[in-house]
């Protein structure tokens, strides 16, 4: 059929603009990015009527009018592909032509690259904040619970007694690495793409530097294809926060099996009834910071599917890649300072905890140690608390495992206990409180070691408070001058 043909000209108008247009156009999902783009614009404009690109009374007009499109907002942008196009249509709406010189010397490929790095930066700072914050709550709850004696488990089984300030310190050191991780994501998203234009640069005489400057990045992409190509700061991005994500799953699972053990109550601001059995409190703010690491371990596994294979160069798939990231980075945020506020509300049972960390023979392991420390090897005294292990009770007194533990001894070697150490000081070993005590290792559980531990994770917050503040003070001084720049041209 010849395209003269009645019948192609109806399929031409039956596919044209309406599917594949609403298909191609990101404009809604892009309000996310409505903020920097307007930042984006000014930052360039002033550029260009300093290095006299353009000059200054279309430069003012054009600033103007950006004025009036903030003012207006996301939902008064007209149709268009994307909120860039969106913008250029609406300032030119108000200017006339000479509003098209907003576009002079870029392209939208370095323009969305800059503008997905200006948002994503902040939404890193909020995020590495809320980090922050819920280690001062670990702390916190910590230094308050340092002689508070708990059973700690490996594979959900009694294994030795530790403390509720050993517990969280282990949480607060992850969180630790996790704010490390943002900030260092965060170094490597604050680079300006802009100059770069479509690819391979542009013959007008921009200064790429200062939009930088003008925007806060610390400096630019220099390659101008890696600058409109690479996502890389993406997936990092989205890694960084799954990985926090999961560390807040650990924490949320944890406290949901202590809530189930009794041992720890949650607040009620962090926990909801049923609708039908009145009875139940249920951990469901910690049930959904759970799901939320299964959403950003599924976002940072998406984003680099969908970077892979990519010919180097700026493809459309690229569109897909940062909407989502910015929604997830909400969402782990949200969830870094519900689980926060769990810990730091939440009760903790002393008496329940006390009773709960002797229990499976828990102190096992001390008193195995105490053994080897009298001089006998290390897997012969293994061997006599295994043995004793078969036949001691949870409502034992110390007097009588210690009597079982003395009888697995002489079965084993032959010789009592006193051979190597003293009645006294097995029976002290099997108490969870004295066995806490005696691990005083470095990083260990015993209140002196965990008040070095406090120490240094109390300097380590400041540290990463200052380098914050550091970073938060930069970008609002930018804001600020380049405020001041464009009221020079308006």
């Amino acid at each position: 059929m010849s395209d003269d043909d009645p019948g192609t000209a109806v399929r031409r108008d039956r596919f044209s603009g309406g599917p594949a247009r609403k298909f191609l156009s990101s404009l809604a999902a892009d309000e996310a990015i409505f903020e920097a783009d307007l930042a984006v614009d000014r930052a360039h404009v002033v550029m260009l009527a300093e290095q006299g690109i353009v000059d200054s009374a279309a430069a003012g007009e054009i600033l103007a009018a950006l004025d009036d499109v903030e003012a207006a907002g996301h939902a008064e942008l007209p149709d268009g592909e994307d909120v860039h196009e969106a913008i250029e249509t609406a300032v030119i709406d108000r200017v006339g032509p000479d509003g098209g010189r907003i576009h002079t010397a870029r392209s939208r490929n370095d323009e969305v690259a800059t503008c997905i790095r200006y948002r994503l930066r902040e939404d890193l700072l909020d995020v590495a904040e809320a980090t922050v914050a819920a280690r001062e709550a670990l702390v916190e709850v910590a230094g308050e619970h340092a002689e508070t004696v708990m059973p700690g488990y490996t594979h959900l089984q009694p294994a030795q007694p530790t403390t509720v300030a050993h517990y969280l310190c282990s949480y607060e050191g992850g969180l630790a690495r996790d704010t490390e991780r943002l900030l260092d994501a965060y170094g490597r998203v604050n680079r300006s793409p802009l100059g770069a234009a479509a690819f391979a640069g542009t013959p007008f005489d921009v200064d790429r530097d200062r939009t930088a400057e003008l925007l806060g990045f610390d400096g630019t992409v220099r390659n101008s294809t890696d600058a409109v190509s690479s996502r890389d700061f993406l997936a990092e991005a989205a890694s960084a926060l799954a990985t926090l994500a999961t560390t807040l799953s650990g924490l949320a699972e944890d406290l949901i099996v202590f809530s189930n053990k009794g041992v720890v109550e949650l607040a009620d601001a962090y926990a909801s009834t049923s609708s039908i059995m009145p009875q139940k409190k249920n951990p469901d703010t910690l049930e959904l910071t759970r799901g939320v690491a299964g959403d950003a371990i599924g976002e940072a596994t998406g984003t680099l599917s969908l970077l892979k294979g990519l010919p180097r160069a700026y493809n459309r798939d690229l569109q897909r890649a940062h909407a989502s990231v910015f929604e997830i980075a909400g969402d782990v945020r949200e969830a870094t300072e519900v689980a926060a506020g769990a810990v730091a509300t939440a009760e903790w049972d002393e008496a329940a905890l006390a009773a709960a960390a002797g229990e499976g023979f828990s102190t096992a392991t001390g008193v195995a140690d105490l053994l080897a420390t009298g001089g006998m090897p290390f897997r012969t005294a293994h061997e006599i608390v295994a043995t004793a292990a078969e036949t001691v009770e949870d409502g034992d007194s110390p007097g009588a495992a210690a009597a079982k533990v003395d009888e697995a001894a002489r079965k084993v070697t032959g010789e009592p206990l006193s051979a190597y150490v003293s009645r006294e000081d097995v029976e002290s070993a099997l108490d969870p409180a004295e066995s806490v005590a005696s691990r005083d290792s470095a990083g260990g559980p015993a209140p002196e070691a965990v008040a070095d531990e406090l120490a240094a994770a109390e300097a380590g917050i400041e540290s990463d408070g200052d380098a914050l503040a550091v970073e938060r003070d930069a970008l609002d001084a930018a804001n600020e001058a380049l405020d001041a720049e464009v009221d020079r041209y308006v």
